[in-house]
């Protein structure tokens, strides 16, 4: 072959003189699915202090303070954020009980003193 018939091979393969379409890159294909893209941790801070004072609120609940501030917090924690979702419902449950639990215990102590009081047993 002569440049000549190289020259109208190429002229008869593309008419118009552009270079022949040429295929798409293929991706490689490893087998594999791609990561997911990287996300970032929504904030937990709310459900966290929730299920720490319902934690503490288990000693200190005579306090009254210990437990409505973990109760506050657990409800704040459950409408704000879903991935503390169940470190707030512990907050808030732990919580809930021993503000119950106190509310219920002062108000036994109370009756219990008003019953004692005609006898003179309190001080």
């Amino acid at each position: 072959m002569t440049s000549h018939d190289t020259t109208s091979e190429q002229a008869y393969r593309s008419p118009a003189g552009e270079a022949p379409p040429q295929a798409a890159p293929q991706p490689a294909t490893s087998g594999y699915a791609p990561y997911p893209p990287a996300v970032e941790a929504e904030p937990r801070g709310f459900s966290i202090a929730a299920l720490v004072l319902g934690l503490v609120s288990i000693v200190a609940g005579y306090t009254f303070f210990v437990p409505i501030a973990g109760l506050v917090l657990g409800i704040i924690a459950l409408k704000r954020e879903p991935a503390g979702r169940t470190m707030a419902i512990w907050g808030t449950v732990l919580s809930g009980v021993m503000l119950a639990g106190t509310v219920l215990i002062g108000l036994v102590s109370l009756a219990i003193g008003i019953a004692l009081l005609p006898f003179g047993l309190l001080f």
